[in-house]
Formats: C-alpha cells, structure tokens, sequence
C-alpha cells in the first residue's frame, strides 16, 4: 500500500479517530508504567539503605518512553483498521 492510497482511504476520518484513540491509551499505559516502575524502584532503593531520586526519576523515565514505544506495535485496547479485499483492489 503506497502512502497516497493509505491517505486517501475512505477510513481517514477513522484513522483520525483511531490515533487519538491509541494516544490516550498508551498514554495511559505508559503513565501507569511509569508509576510502577518508581514504586519497584524506591521500595527496592530503601531496603538497601537510601533512595537515590535521579535514579528513581532515571528509571521510570526510561520505562515510560519503553512503554510508548511498545504501544506503537498496537494496543488491544484501540481497533484495529483492517483492509477489505475491495480497498485493496482500488489502491492497485
């Protein structure tokens, strides 16, 4: 599929939506990781006797960006586009 067909797809309003879609949920994933990871980080950090925060704040940081990035594989909470055998007959 070449980019002039994907832009020109009946379903761009669809895919309009379905970003907006897929930003707000991975952006809830990757807030929630982000948590996590700060929390796994500082109950670790004060068992072993102090709690280093540009580590914490390093580590979750990370984990947030990781949680985004692997949210553009796709996301089970946001539907997929799927291509009809019509749709790709006319982009040929």
């Amino acid at each position: 599929m070449t980019l002039k067909n994907f832009t020109n797809r009946k379903g761009d309003i669809f895919m309009k939506r379905n970003f907006k879609l897929w930003a707000k949920a991975a952006a809830i994933r990757a807030v929630k990781t982000v948590a996590q990871t700060a929390i796994a980080t500082i109950g670790t950090a004060a068992v072993m006797g102090g709690v280093n925060w540009v580590a914490v704040g390093s580590a979750a940081t990370l984990a947030g960006v990781l949680s985004i990035l692997t949210s553009v594989a796709g996301l089970p909470e946001v539907p997929q586009v799927e291509e009809t055998d019509e749709e790709n007959e006319v982009g040929m």
